[in-house]
């Protein structure tokens, strides 16, 4: 891991505590003890003017007195005196700060002082907070706990953040009972700088953490976090779990969507954006990180149960079909094979019951067996002790008939004593045991679950096709006229022609205000027609008795708008009525009622909500969520979650509905809450299916005004493919090439442009020797957070593919106002201005971004790349620590 702006953090040679004390009950002077006493190799030093002495070591007044440098100030002092302190260690040059005291709440005017000083001071010296009111940090790999807890954390590979310091403290007690280490803990408190983005970028990349562990209670900033958890999600497993699941939002909610969704189900959807897994105990945080820390990994949720206890199977399958996990078929090869190894009374199906007199023999035989069947992802093996079971030799059998096996053992061996040295075995061999069956089988769920999360994860939706662009500026024109009249709620006719701007098919609609212009309207149209009331007050129109349907001539047309309008008057009095909106009746034989809507989370911005339609949707409430952009693969991920999904397919005399039609649904109100961060509600209900395709028979868009951005994406949690970047140009000979931002499928075009590229372009790109890229490199270059890094390729397109030319990209730095750039061109494209291009647009885009500086490292023999970076602009020098490296830094 190379430098990172935390590192003074977690890895300080020096240490400074203000507050320190001799009091026993101080926080200060748990601090020093706890430093001192897990052995801290660095220099520590007590900050306290009322003692010269502190266990026998110095104590100063001031950090001005230290005359060494200091690379973490641990503050655990009044609240008042800490900007004051503050400003002290930025003069003497401290790096990272932890601020334990209390007394900075936002609610109130002195706190909020307090803290806004405190930043203040921070970004001025350039120094990092984690707090205020935090309980500290433990790197037990440096033998360091600047914390004032009375546990401390053996060495380990798990990571602990967490917005709690009391639950830090439970979770250390628990760990040291079961034997649990870590290689970090961090408790954030109110995160008033440090937030989770940081520390997970810092722990993705650190050697020490194989698995990340998050306890959340709440979110302020979803881009950092999306971003942070996203990038750490794609290096190691991360596991979630979150306080406050059941809170009632007190959001007045305008929209079926609005009433539905709760701000839970947006986080749960997020957290299956990021690759992520979720547990809702502690035990199940431990349970997911221990399944998995380990190398196996499911491919699918088909599990295989072999016990020597049909009670036990009974009790896993039960709570494999309450997760939706599937009990695996299996083949006829299997049963077979199992036939030739298990006793003629075995249960010949999946649970595999091997009888109570199960040896170690049979257990492997039938293990083995079990994972070679191609229809079973994973295996959980359970044991009761009987009178003849030798349990350590059983565990042996399973250990030796994982070996060479991609896919998951899981063990539970049942009881405590008997089972005891078998438990130990299983743990020195990283295979997982558990003592029952319920939370073996949940250890399974977490494994599937992580690997659809992981899908998800790497979904990078990709940019609109040409034919069916939208019309983005229509649609704005509308929403901008609404809020030029000081209105929140587009009409219906005002909703649909937005939804008819994104290419989403609608029934038309006229409106109408008297029974005369209803008359007309409705011989205008086809008969029967539909009658609804128009109000912007009434989002359930139902209700109030305010829709008429099948009025068949136009007689019935005059009497049942005074009808309408007289029955919702008596019921909703103040309303506001505009008149009624009339269309043509549509409603084909095959029809299901869907509803599509989006909300805005004050949190994660706009989701997406796709389940079933019509007047009984709220009661019903069969609702999945996701959070947009959305491609193909993710909406039908979050149509798969309904039940109304059941319904989609052919089923009795119902031809299927038109799954295609029905995505690009969900496609186009993605692309919609991306490109008009107005909208905050919108229900499309009901939205009509069938075999032939879709149709829009309602919609409400509730709009609200939002101030402008440098980021046209500042709404969004996870960033979108950037669409505006993409531009076409000529070279000099006249060729046209594409310059557009790389995206995951652009994997293989990548690898063949980073294959063709001869021995010197490659060793002056990677600084080293690099035949092919590895798969990992793969999809760190192609699977992009564009919210912090950016890759501009230059691609030559043919009838049938396109071929790279040239790549230049940006990260973005840690300080969030700088970034590295590189660049490697194709060499025989070279000296034909393709880097020129590509290096003009990536210093625009990142210039848009608000990235204030452009820097990068180059070979000093590499004469064309430099001559370039001069042409452009860039300074250069020689890193002063490598003669054969130039450093070059453009301000943009």
């Amino acid at each position: 891991m190379g430098s990172h702006f935390l590192d003074r953090l977690f890895s300080p040679r020096s240490i400074a505590v203000f507050g320190a004390s001799e009091r026993p009950d101080a926080v200060g002077g748990r601090v020093v003890n706890n430093l001192s006493k897990d052995g801290f190799s660095g220099a520590i030093y007590a900050i306290n003017p009322k003692y010269q002495q502190l266990n026998e070591q110095p104590c100063y007044s001031t950090i001005a007195e230290i005359e060494q440098s200091v690379d973490l100030a641990v503050i655990a002092t009044p609240a008042s005196t800490v900007p004051e302190i503050m400003h002290a260690c930025g003069e003497h040059g401290v790096g990272a700060v932890i601020i334990i005291s209390a007394g900075f709440n936002a609610d109130d005017a002195h706190g909020a002082a307090l803290k806004n000083s405190v930043l203040e001071t921070a970004r001025q010296y350039q120094m990092r907070v984690l707090g205020p009111n935090c309980l500290g940090l433990i790197r037990p790999v440096k033998n360091m706990n600047a914390t004032f807890s009375k546990n401390t954390a053996r060495p380990g590979q798990l990571a602990l953040i967490s917005q709690s310091g009391a639950l830090c403290t439970a979770i250390l007690d628990w760990a040291g009972a079961h034997d649990v280490g870590f290689s970090a803990i961090v408790s954030v408190g109110d995160a008033a700088d440090i937030n989770f983005g940081d520390l997970l970028d810092y722990l993705a990349q650190d050697v020490e953490t194989s698995s990340i562990l998050l306890y959340i209670e709440g979110v302020r900033d979803a881009r950092s976090f999306m971003s942070g958890l996203r990038v750490a999600a794609r290096m190691k497993p991360v596991v979630v779990i979150k306080a406050g699941r059941h809170a009632e939002g007190s959001r007045a909610a305008t929209t079926h969507t609005g009433a539905m969704v709760g701000a839970d189900d947006v986080f749960d959807a997020a957290l299956q954006r990021a690759g992520v897994v979720r547990a809702m105990t502690v035990a199940q945080l431990f349970a997911a990180a221990q399944q998995l820390a380990t190398p196996h990994r499911a491919k699918g949720n088909r599990l295989a149960i072999i016990t020597n206890g049909g009670g036990l199977g009974v009790m896993a399958t039960d709570r494999a079909i309450d997760l939706g996990v599937s009990i695996a078929t299996l083949s006829d090869d299997t049963i077979a094979q199992l036939n030739q190894h298990l006793p003629a009374h075995w249960s010949y199906s999946n649970p595999v019951d091997i009888l109570g007199d199960a040896g170690a023999e049979r257990y492997q035989a039938a293990v083995k067996t079990c994972l070679l069947d191609e229809g079973v992802d994973g295996v959980l093996v359970m044991l009761s002790p009987q009178a003849m079971t030798d349990t350590l030799a059983c565990a042996q059998a399973v250990i030796d008939a994982q070996q060479d096996n991609k896919k998951p053992v899981l063990a539970c061996w049942m009881g405590e004593q008997q089972v005891e040295a078998a438990n130990k075995l299983f743990t020195q061999h990283q295979l997982p045991v558990y003592s029952n069956p319920e939370s073996s089988v949940e250890a399974f769920a977490y494994l599937t679950s992580y690997y659809q999360n992981q899908q998800l994860l790497m979904q990078v939706p990709g940019p609109l096709k040409k034919r069916s662009e939208p019309d983005v500026e229509g649609a704005r024109l509308i929403i901008e006229s609404v809020l030029a009249e000081k209105r929140s709620v587009l009409s219906i006719t005002e909703s649909k022609a937005v939804l008819h701007a994104f290419a989403i098919p609608v029934t038309p609609s006229i409106e109408c205000h008297s029974a005369n212009e209803a008359l007309v309207a409705a011989q205008s149209l086809y008969f029967p027609v539909a009658m609804k009331i128009n109000s912007p007050d009434i989002t359930h129109k139902s209700d109030v008795g305010g829709v008429r349907l099948n009025i068949s001539n136009a007689h019935a047309v005059r009497s049942a708008y005074q009808e309408l309008l007289d029955e919702v008057r008596s019921k909703f009095p103040d309303a506001n009525i505009k008149g009624i909106t009339l269309e043509s009746m549509y409603a084909p034989d095959h029809a299901r009622e869907l509803l599509v809507g989006v909300i805005r989370d004050p949190v994660f911005g706009p989701a997406i909500t796709f389940g079933a339609g019509g007047t009984q949707v709220e009661v019903m409430r069969d609702r999945a969520i996701a959070l947009p952009p959305l491609n193909t693969l993710l909406a039908e991920k979050v149509i798969s979650q309904t039940r109304i999904a059941h319904l989609l397919g052919s089923f009795r005399n119902m031809p299927a509905a038109n799954m295609d039609a029905i995505v690009q649904v969900l496609r186009r109100v993605s692309e919609m809450v991306c490109e008009l961060p107005e909208i905050k509600e919108l229900d499309i209900n009901p939205l009509i299916a069938d075999e032939n395709g879709v149709m829009a028979l309602d919609a409400r868009i509730v709009v609200e005004h939002r101030p402008p951005s440098l980021d046209r994406y500042a709404h969004m949690a996870i960033h979108p493919y950037p669409t505006h970047l993409v531009s076409t140009t000529q070279l000099a000979d006249g060729t046209n090439i594409k310059i557009r931002p790389i995206r995951p499928e652009d994997a293989s075009i990548e690898q063949s442009f980073v294959h063709e590229l001869s021995p010197q372009s490659k060793y002056f790109r990677f600084m080293q020797g690099l035949n092919e890229l590895t798969q990992q490199m793969l999809v760190r270059f192609t699977q992009l957070d564009y919210s912090r890094e950016l890759a501009l390729i230059a691609v030559l397109e043919t009838k049938n593919a396109e071929t790279e030319l040239g790549v230049a990209r940006y990260v973005m730095n840690p300080d969030g106002r700088s970034c590295e750039f590189a660049l490697v061109v194709a060499d025989k494209w070279q000296n034909r201005g393709i880097g020129t291009h590509l290096m003009s647009a990536l210093i625009e885009a990142a210039r848009d971004r608000g990235i204030e500086r452009m820097e990068g490292e180059i070979l000093s023999n590499n004469e064309n790349m430099l001559k370039l970076t001069a042409k452009l602009g860039f300074s250069i020098q020689t890193n002063p620590d490598d003669e054969g490296i130039k450093m070059v830094r453009k301000r943009l």
